[in-house]
């Protein structure tokens, strides 16, 4: 099979071209059945209500948002040059989704005890994710301007990377925590 690469290196691929490219497809997916499955979850304790399913969607998106907002500022604040979208951020900060998903089915099916295991792997799963995924970006574009491997930029990009993935778990808790009782 020809695995030769049919794009210019330096632009952004559709993902169809590039499997490592992000999309929105499971972020958004996973969002509305986050939804869906927080209804289910309420639903199931007698405290659903469209307005607490509003409540939730409505906070889950701003929660996202804020996230995605304090990147852009931290990335504009470290002065890093990446080719690193808002639209990128938004899905590689959606990907917790499927993480909550799991905590969520598993707390649903098993209790607390499951949905804390669950959750547990999922947090420690996406969080290896985070770090692997933007350290290829941030610290890529490091390699390229020619900065030192110690250099005092290249540590706050490190700093950078390792605070957005320890931020993923708090946030899948934080959404996920009040589901189930």
């Amino acid at each position: 099979q020809d695995w030769q690469v049919r794009y210019q290196q330096d632009t952004p691929v559709a993902p169809r071209f590039d499997v490592n490219a992000p999309d929105l497809y499971i972020p958004a997916m996973a969002f509305l059945t986050y939804i869906l499955l927080a209804g289910l979850a309420l639903g199931t304790q007698n405290r659903f209500s469209p307005d607490s399913l509003g409540l939730l969607a409505s906070s889950a998106l701003a929660w996202l948002l804020l996230e995605v907002l304090s990147v852009l500022l931290s990335l504009y604040l470290v002065t890093v040059s990446t080719d690193l979208t808002p639209i990128d951020l938004v899905a590689f900060a959606g990907y917790k989704y499927v993480g909550m998903i799991v905590g969520l089915v598993a707390g649903l099916l098993l209790g607390r005890v499951g949905y804390y295991v669950a959750l547990t792997w999922c947090c420690l799963s996406i969080f290896v994710f985070m770090i692997r995924t933007l350290r290829l970006k941030l610290l890529s574009e490091a390699a390229a301007e020619g900065v030192l491997v110690r250099g005092a930029k290249n540590q706050l990009r490190m700093y950078l990377t390792m605070a957005i993935a320890a931020a993923q778990p708090l946030f899948m808790y934080w959404l996920t925590f009040h589901l189930l009782r």
